[in-house]
């Protein structure tokens, strides 16, 4: 999904600043024209690392896309507490971290927009993803809180809440979860990355949007 929001923000003339743990976002900011910093979001020195190198390079930050992997799974009470804390460091921590690094100059700019990429089970928690339930729901309430904070300022932020991706290599019964009877594409999913990201929602902050097919049912 990352690389295909990547694509998405190029069709629209967005310059890109690149990351990923391995050489995948150097080989697409190749591709695309763009800079790459290799490293991991929950690593606040990679993080770092990144917003110099964009800041050096085009001296401005008008859209950010977090997209983290996904934290450890098990048995709830079977979890280990430094599997919690690993799961709080690679989903909610990044989600601050960036947003404290950017906010400065997104105010300088008047104004940008930051999208974080979390999970359908977000608001319906599932057994099956415990920690990405309980850290990802937790980003949807920062985002809430920073959007009233940092809206007059015109800086928004949003959620996208994905369902099961053809990202993944996933049986078809994952597919047959969703009301459309098949799996997102990456596409899809950038699509809408891209309109948060855009002035095309320039109305929209503080939102958590599901794009799941239908598998939760949530109102």
């Amino acid at each position: 999904m990352g690389a295909a929001t990547a694509r998405q923000m190029y069709s629209r003339d967005y310059k890109l600043a690149l990351m990923s743990p391995s050489e995948s976002c150097e080989t697409l900011a190749a591709e695309l024209g763009g800079i790459a910093q290799r490293g991991r979001a929950e690593n606040a020195s990679d993080l770092n690392a990144l917003f110099d190198l964009t800041m050096e390079k085009y001296g401005r930050i008008d859209s950010v896309l977090i997209h983290v992997g996904g934290p450890p799974k098990g048995d709830l009470l079977d979890i280990p507490e430094e599997d919690w804390d690993k799961a709080h460091d690679m989903v909610l921590k990044p989600v601050i971290r960036m947003a404290k690094l950017v906010t400065p100059v997104m105010e300088e700019q008047g104004g940008g927009s930051i999208v974080n990429i979390t999970t359908f089970s977000a608001f319906e928690p599932s057994l099956t993803f415990p920690t990405s339930s309980v850290y990802r729901v937790g980003v949807s309430s920062f985002t809430k809180l920073y959007s009233d904070r940092y809206g007059p300022a015109n800086i928004r932020m949003n959620c996208l809440l994905p369902g099961f991706t053809d990202s993944l290599d996933l049986p078809q019964k994952f597919a047959d979860m969703s009301s459309l009877k098949r799996l997102a594409r990456a596409d899809e999913q950038a699509k809408v990355a891209a309109f948060l990201l855009s002035d095309d929602s320039s109305y929209i902050t503080g939102q958590s949007l599901r794009v799941d097919g239908g598998v939760t049912r949530h109102m």
